[in-house]
C-alpha cells in the first residue's frame, strides 16, 4: 500500500474521531503519532518531535506567564473600571469591554482571559441588572479578536509559526499580523456593539428563582418526612446508605424547626425529620416503598429554597464551571466522590442546552459542563482556589499576589518588547519571563505545572508528526495538485478566498490547531506550484483558523460561556454569521494589500 493511501487513510481517521470524540482530542492526536510511527510514515524521532518543537515549547511558556499575571490579580484592576464606566446600555458596555480586554488577549493566552472575566462579567450583569447572555457571547468573540492581532494572541499563530519554519520558510515576527489584526478587530468590536445586544437573548439572570427554571430543579427537589416506622429511624446517612442505593442526594434536615446543613451524613435521624431531597421521581418512589417516608408536596421549597440560600450565612448555591485542564473531566461525581471531596452537592449539570438532574453520579464529566452546586459557604469559596473548576461568580481576591502585579506586567511586557526588538528569539525571552516569574514570587514553582494547558501540548505534540508524515509521504504536494488541477483557472484572490473559506469550516469541524497543520502545508503547495505568495495563503489560514464564531464548539473559549451565558446552539450561530461573513470578505482583501499575492 503506498505511503499516500497510507496516511490518507491515518488524516481521515484522525478526523472521524475528532468528529465523533470518541477519545478527548489531545487523547486523539497522541494516537495518531504512535500509529504513524507504527506504520512507518515517520521514524521515531519525528514521532516524537513535537514534544520538542519549538511552538510547542513558546507556547507552554506562554501559559506559564498568563498564569503568573492571573495569581497576581493583575488583570483584576480593570473589574472596578468596568463597574464604573460600563454604563447601563449592552451596547457601551460590548464597546468598554473590547478597548480593555482585545489587547490583553494580543498578548495573554485568551482562554485564560475568559476564565478570569467571566466571573467579573457575571458581577457586572448582576449590579446592572442585565441578563448576563447579552454579554457573553461578545466576551468571547472579543478575545478572539484580540487573539488575532499578535504572534502571542493564540497557541494557533504560535503553532503556524512553528510550521512555517518547518516547511523552510522564515518564522513569524511576534507583530506580523498586527496591521490586518487591528482593522479585523475594530470591524469586530462595532459590529458587536451594534448588533449583538439586539440579536442576542435576554435569557438567563443570575437570582435564585431563574436558577430554579433554568436547571428545572423544582422537579427534583421535595420534602420527605422520616416516619414513626421507618427503618432510618435511629440510623445516620452514612449507616443508611440510602443516598448510594436510590442516587439521592440530601442537602438539609429540618427537625422542629432548626435547620441542619451540610455535612450531615453522621447525623442521627429521628421521627418527624423531614429531609431535603434532590433526585429522580423514581427514586423517591422506591425509597418511599422500602424504607418508610412519606413524600411532602414541594412547591413551596421549591419557590423559596434558591433566595433561602443565597441570603443563608451558612449555605450557598453557585454555578461552578469545568475548565478545559480540569483533571476531573472523564470521571464521574461518584468515580471523584465529589460531594467527600469538596464538601459540596451537585443538584444539576448543564451540558449546553442539555440538563442532567438523573442519575447524574453516572455521567462523565466533560469540559464546558456547568454544575450546580450546593454547599457551605467556606466550601465555595474553597472551590474557588481548584483548579479544576470556576465558580460562576466574583473571586474574592485575598489569595491574589496583588503586591506582585506590577512585577508580574513588567515581566511579560519585558517579553514581548525584547522579542518586538529582536533581542531575543520569542522562545528565548518566554522561558526567561517564566524564570523570572518563579525568582520574583509572582508564581509559585508548583504553580508552573497548574497554569500550563497541557492538553493543548499534548495536542500540538501530536498533530506535527501528522504534518511531517503528509510531506514525507506526498500527500500534501498530491492534495495540491488536485485542488490545482480543479481550480487552477481562478485568480490568487478567489483561490485565497477559498482556503479562508475552507479553514474556517474546518475549525469548527475539529480545532483551530488541528485545522493549520493540515491546511497550511497544502495552502503552501498550492501557492508555490502557481508562484503566489506562500505567506499570504498562511497568514489567511492562521487568520481564518482562529474566526470561529458559528457554533459554541469550533472554539474553547465559545464553549466556556455556553452554559455560562443559558445560551442556545444557534444562538452563536445568529451572531457569528454575519461577523464570520464580514472576516472572510475583507481579510483577503487586508491580506493581499499588506503582504501582496
Amino acid at each position: 500500500m503506498s505511503p499516500i493511501v497510507l496516511t490518507l487513510g491515518v488524516v481521515i481517521a484522525a478526523l472521524i474521531c475528532f468528529i465523533t470524540e470518541w477519545f478527548p482530542i489531545d487523547i486523539t492526536a497522541i494516537i495518531v503519532a504512535v500509529i504513524l510511527m507504527v506504520l512507518g510514515l515517520v521514524e521515531p524521532e519525528e514521532g516524537i518531535s513535537g514534544f520538542g518543537n519549538t511552538a510547542t515549547i513558546t507556547v507552554m511558556a506562554m501559559f506559564i506567564l498568563s498564569g503568573g499575571i492571573a495569581k497576581t490579580g493583575a488583570m483584576q484592576v480593570m473589574r472596578d473600571f468596568l463597574l464604573k464606566w460600563g454604563g447601563k446600555r449592552p451596547s457601551q458596555q460590548i464597546f468598554l469591554m473590547g478597548i480593555l480586554l482585545g489587547p490583553i488577549t494580543a498578548f495573554i493566552n485568551n482562554t485564560a482571559v475568559v476564565a478570569v472575566f467571566l466571573p467579573i462579567v457575571e458581577e457586572w450583569c448582576k449590579k446592572r441588572e442585565i441578563s448576563t447572555s447579552k454579554l457573553l457571547i461578545p466576551l468571547s468573540y472579543v478575545t478572539i479578536l484580540g487573539g488575532m492581532m499578535t504572534l502571542l494572541g493564540t497557541s494557533t499563530n504560535i503553532l503556524a509559526s512553528g510550521i512555517s519554519l518547518s516547511l523552510g520558510y522564515r518564522e513569524f515576527s511576534l507583530f506580523e499580523f498586527t496591521k490586518v489584526g487591528i482593522i479585523l478587530f475594530i470591524i469586530g468590536i462595532a459590529y458587536l456593539s451594534i448588533f449583538a445586544p439586539r440579536l442576542l437573548p435576554d435569557r438567563k439572570q443570575s437570582d435564585g428563582e431563574q436558577l430554579s427554571r433554568d436547571y428545572g430543579i423544582k422537579d427534583y427537589v421535595s420534602e420527605v418526612v422520616v416516619k414513626p416506622r421507618s427503618s432510618l429511624v435511629g440510623q445516620t446517612l452514612r449507616s443508611s446508605e440510602i443516598q448510594r442505593k436510590f442516587d439521592l442526594d440530601i442537602l438539609e434536615i429540618i427537625r422542629n424547626d432548626s435547620h441542619f446543613p451540610q455535612p450531615i451524613a453522621d447525623k442521627k435521624l429521628e421521627v418527624g425529620d423531614i429531609l431535603i431531597v434532590r433526585g429522580g421521581r423514581t427514586d423517591l418512589l422506591n425509597i418511599r416503598e422500602e424504607r418508610g417516608v412519606d413524600i411532602l408536596p414541594d412547591v413551596e421549597f421549591s419557590n423559596n429554597f434558591f433566595s433561602e440560600q443565597q441570603v443563608s450565612t451558612e449555605e450557598g448555591v453557585a454555578e461552578v464551571l469545568i475548565l478545559s485542564s480540569s483533571n476531573l473531566i472523564g470521571s464521574t461525581l461518584k468515580d471523584l466522590r465529589f460531594r467527600q471531596r469538596y464538601n459540596a452537592t451537585v443538584l444539576a449539570i448543564r451540558r449546553g442546552q442539555d440538563l442532567v438532574r438523573d442519575r447524574m453520579g453516572r455521567v462523565p464529566l466533560k469540559f464546558g459542563d456547568l454544575l450546580l452546586v450546593q454547599a457551605p459557604k467556606q466550601s465555595l469559596l474553597g472551590l474557588q482556589t481548584s483548579r479544576d473548576l470556576l465558580v460562576i461568580e466574583q473571586r474574592d481576591v485575598e489569595n491574589l499576589r496583588q503586591e506582585k502585579a506590577l512585577v508580574a506586567i513588567s515581566i511579560a511586557m519585558g517579553v514581548v518588547l525584547s522579542s518586538a526588538f529582536g533581542i531575543l528569539p520569542i522562545l528565548v525571552s518566554a522561558l526567561a519571563g517564566v524564570v523570572l516569574m518563579v525568582v520574583t514570587g509572582c508564581l509559585k514553582p508548583g504553580e508552573i505545572y497548574e497554569s500550563v494547558r497541557w492538553d493543548i501540548i499534548f495536542l500540538l505534540a501530536g498533530l506535527i508528526p501528522m504534518g511531517i508524515a503528509m510531506d514525507k509521504s506526498g500527500t500534501t504536494q498530491w492534495l495540491a495538485d488536485k485542488l490545482v488541477a480543479i481550480g487552477g483557472e481562478m485568480s490568487g484572490y478567489w483561490i485565497l478566498l477559498s482556503f479562508f473559506i475552507a479553514t474556517i469550516i474546518l475549525t469548527e469541524i475539529l480545532s483551530n490547531n488541528a485545522s493549520v497543520v493540515l491546511m497550511i502545508p497544502v495552502a503552501v503547495k498550492v501557492a508555490e506550484t502557481l508562484n503566489l505568495n506562500p505567506y499570504a495563503f498562511m497568514f489567511a489560514v492562521t487568520l481564518a483558523a482562529s474566526n470561529s464564531y458559528l457554533t459554541p464548539i469550533g472554539y474553547q473559549t465559545n464553549t466556556m460561556v455556553y452554559g455560562a451565558g443559558g445560551y442556545k446552539f444557534l444562538d452563536f450561530t445568529k451572531v457569528g454569521v454575519p461577523l464570520s461573513l464580514m472576516m472572510t470578505i475583507l481579510a483577503p482583501l487586508l491580506i493581499i494589500k499588506f503582504y501582496g499575492l
